[in-house]
């Protein structure tokens, strides 16, 4: 019988596991936490976002250039071979806004307990505070690690050790580390899905403010480089929700190549100038006599009234009767084109997933196998692969995962027994 010795108890670690003690491998599954899957609770805000429904062209799509190395492990357990998966452990699922599928408790423990309850049927042998020092290596393959000064002999590795972002679950970058010492060339590590922060104070001052349907022009040296719809949010360093998540790893990137970066945001693009501005001419004229700031309310949240009347010059006093139409037209531009320079972002420690890792290129992408040493496998946050907020990053980390853990214990092919 084969051995397996899985790395991590992320996500990626869990399936990887459990497909390889089905497989038929003799499986030992190591983590260095206290208890496996700590990131896995803290995801989709608690909730455990698991994928997406959206068709594979377009879930490729979402991560990037690097998203076609997943083509083949998602050929082989995609969306609905994972939500199949779930249900069939008697964990109910719903999908949402977005075509995002969660847990229908709400509960991400959930998620960990059925899938811990599985590995346990299976037979698969947990080891917590189990920290891997080293990998065990002989001409080119791999012979087991080193885990506590003690040596495991074992077939295969997989490393499943996740990124380097929130560390406090256990995701340090340890698997980075073990991974060079083998030979694998590791890509820079930077925050992906990560806040940003913006020039002055103007994002601050409306601190707790998330606006919904919000158009989003990303500007690099004055020139349209992306453009979004969605929901933004501003905290006291700048800004956060789902469009700045999204833009924020090339932001990352742009910034180190020295780009200046603005966000253009446009607070009505259900409205075309011209209709925004009759809008405008309405409002100031039925509520003539009221001040500036007063009709302004019952255009934009609470906590940009202020901003606008700073950003316009437009005193907040002034009888709306009396606004002149150069007056109404910086309004118009503002309320268009409101811009927000991006200066720097949040801590790594802070974002949501790892951008960089493991070179893809020295991975197989039909096993998830090295391409340098024979028996060493990867999946997961730890290969140079990340995706946008929405459940596409947990569909990686199963999908890979679940290929490593067939392809380690010998069965490589398109079967789909779970």
């Amino acid at each position: 019988m084969k051995k397996v010795i899985v790395v991590g108890g992320g996500a990626a670690g869990l399936i990887a596991a459990g497909q390889a003690a089905i497989a038929g491998a003799e499986v030992l599954l190591l983590e260095k936490m206290q208890r496996p899957g700590r990131k896995l609770c803290i995801t989709g805000k608690g909730r455990c976002n698991l994928t997406n429904i959206a068709e594979l062209p377009d879930f490729l799509a979402h991560f990037g250039r690097n998203g076609r190395f997943l083509r083949q492990a998602f050929s082989r357990f995609f969306t609905p071979d994972l939500m199949d998966f779930f249900t069939g452990l008697g964990l109910e699922l719903v999908t949402e806004r977005g075509g995002r599928v969660f847990p229908a408790s709400g509960k991400a423990p959930d998620v960990l307990k059925v899938l811990q309850k599985w590995l346990t049927g299976l037979g698969v042998v947990s080891r917590c505070t189990s920290p891997v020092a080293g990998l065990l290596l002989d001409g080119g393959r791999i012979t087991g690690i080193l885990c506590a000064d003690r040596k495991i002999p074992g077939d295969a590795v997989i490393l499943a050790t996740g990124g380097a972002s929130y560390p406090a679950t256990g995701s340090t970058g340890d698997g980075y580390a073990l991974a060079e010492a083998a030979g694998h060339t590791i890509v820079p590590i930077r925050p992906a899905l990560v806040g940003l922060v913006t020039a002055g104070d103007t994002a601050g001052k409306m601190a707790g403010l998330n606006l919904r349907n919000i158009g989003v022009r990303m500007l690099v040296d004055g020139k349209k480089k992306r453009q979004a719809f969605g929901e933004i949010a501003f905290t006291e360093f700048g800004l956060s929700g789902p469009v700045t998540l999204t833009c924020s790893g090339e932001v990352v990137d742009l910034l180190r190549d020295g780009g200046k970066v603005v966000f253009s945001l446009d607070l009505k693009p259900a409205l075309e100038e011209a209709k925004l501005d009759a809008r405008l001419q309405r409002d100031f004229a039925a509520r003539a006599k009221e001040h500036f700031d007063s009709v302004l309310r019952g255009l934009l949240p609470r906590e940009m009234v202020p901003v606008c009347v700073e950003a316009t010059g437009i005193p907040q006093d002034k009888p709306a009767g009396e606004i002149t139409a150069r007056e109404r037209r910086r309004l118009r531009t503002w309320i268009k084109d409101f811009r927000l320079e991006i200066t720097g972002h949040r801590p790594l420690d802070e974002a949501i997933v790892t951008a960089g890792g493991v070179h893809i290129r020295e991975i197989d992408p039909r096993t998830m196998e090295s391409l340098k040493i024979k028996g060493l496998y990867f999946a997961g946050e730890l290969l140079d692969i990340h995706g946008d907020t929405g459940g596409y990053n947990l569909q990686a980390a199963f999908s890979t995962g679940w290929l490593a853990g067939r392809s380690a214990a010998g069965q490589e092919g398109t079967d789909k027994n779970l």
